[in-house]
């Protein structure tokens, strides 16, 4: 199986399973004599990990992260950083009932095609479990983003039908994680909980939308071809399971706009800017940060829709392993809606990206 790195230079390749003994990754590429926060890294993820209120799976894994190389008296030492995190609370024989069957919009059926077999414990490799390692990685590019003085913070602006209007400039973007869905408007936040619950009361899942900015990144990141600082991203975000759509910028609303609407104009500041080319600025921000691939120094924003999880307690027509048909109930814990669990790992793949294209951007000029 391909597939299972991601990155140029400073990579990550994942592995382990959702009933494995555990998951983890390699980090190669991560610059040496970077002091590592290792509170902060197990904040992260605590953010991801399952079972931290009523609103998403109740399966209890504490996600502590291991360790294993690649760092020396708390600092990296530019060699490969290995850790784990190890399952401890699978319970495999709520999969049982589902060996032989292909569960209704799961990768059931294209894994079993592709490969020839599958680990019916929860997807195995396809399992949104996997992100752990992401979260876990994406922690140690933030510190390094750190360093450059760029932020990456993701929020929950859409569950169901249940819109957060207002733009990421009119928001406290530090309320994120003052309540369970991580919407930083209290009142729409609390709204998003009572359609989760009423949702999951009925044994059915809901989707919706997370939004993420990142501030302070410099000009130049990303290159005009095929490495677009923008495809890289829709890449990385779109490779999160359950992630059906990506727009930044204006996006799809940009459509309905003129080109003397659209365009954005720039302007000389009295002052040198952040991006540290001669305070050239935007009056407006509808290309998000990012023009012919390559970042401005304005901020990047974008959007990641999410489906509704594929598993409800509900009874569904399918086949099984031998085209006949069956009718199946979804078992076990899982997720009536994953966006609450999601936005630390769109920040994390978000980071990846950044310090990537930073480490590429220093081997452009002399």
């Amino acid at each position: 199986m391909a597939g299972n790195t991601f990155g140029e230079i400073f990579t990550l390749t994942t592995f382990g399973e959702s009933h494995g003994e555990a998951l983890g990754g390699i980090i190669d590429g991560c610059p040496a004599g970077l002091e590592i926060d290792f509170d902060f890294v197990q904040f992260e993820l605590d953010r991801r990990r399952p079972g931290q209120s009523h609103i998403v799976t109740q399966r209890k894994e504490n996600d502590k992260v291991e360790f294993l190389s690649g760092i020396f008296e708390g600092k990296t030492m530019g060699t490969p950083i290995g850790f784990i995190i190890r399952n401890q609370n699978q319970k495999s024989e709520d999969y049982d009932h589902n060996a032989d069957v292909y569960r209704p919009s799961h990768a059931d059926y294209t894994y079993d095609s592709k490969y020839g077999m599958r680990d019916h414990r929860g997807g195995g490799r396809s399992s949104a479990r996997e992100t752990v390692s992401r979260v876990a990685a994406g922690a140690i590019a933030k510190l390094i983003l750190k360093q450059y003085g760029i932020t990456i913070t993701a929020y929950t602006s859409q569950v169901g039908d249940i819109k957060l209007l207002k733009s990421y400039l009119d928001l406290d973007l530090t309320k994120i994680d003052s309540n369970i869905v991580r919407c930083p408007d209290d009142l729409i936040a609390e709204t998003m909980v009572q359609k989760i619950e009423q949702v999951s009361k009925k044994g059915d899942t809901i989707g919706g939308v997370i939004s993420c900015v990142i501030k302070g990144t410099p000009v130049g990141l990303g290159d005009p071809v095929f490495d677009k600082l923008h495809a890289d991203l829709g890449k990385a975000i779109l490779s999160i399971n359950a992630v059906k759509g990506f727009e930044y910028g204006s996006g799809f609303e940009g459509v309905k706009m003129l080109g003397s609407q659209h365009n954005d104009e720039f302007y000389q500041s009295r002052s040198l800017s952040s991006n540290g080319v001669n305070g050239v600025h935007t009056k407006t921000n509808n290309s998000g940060g990012i023009q012919g691939g390559i970042s401005n120094g304005e901020d990047i924003y974008f959007r990641a829709a999410f489906k509704p999880i594929a598993t409800i307690m509900q009874k569904q027509n399918t086949v099984n392993s031998k085209g006949e048909a069956v009718e199946m109930v979804g078992k076990g814990r899982h997720d009536p809606c994953i966006l609450p669990r999601a936005v630390p790992i769109v920040e994390a793949m978000a980071a990846l990206v950044l310090v990537d294209h930073l480490l590429r951007n220093k081997t452009n000029q002399l």
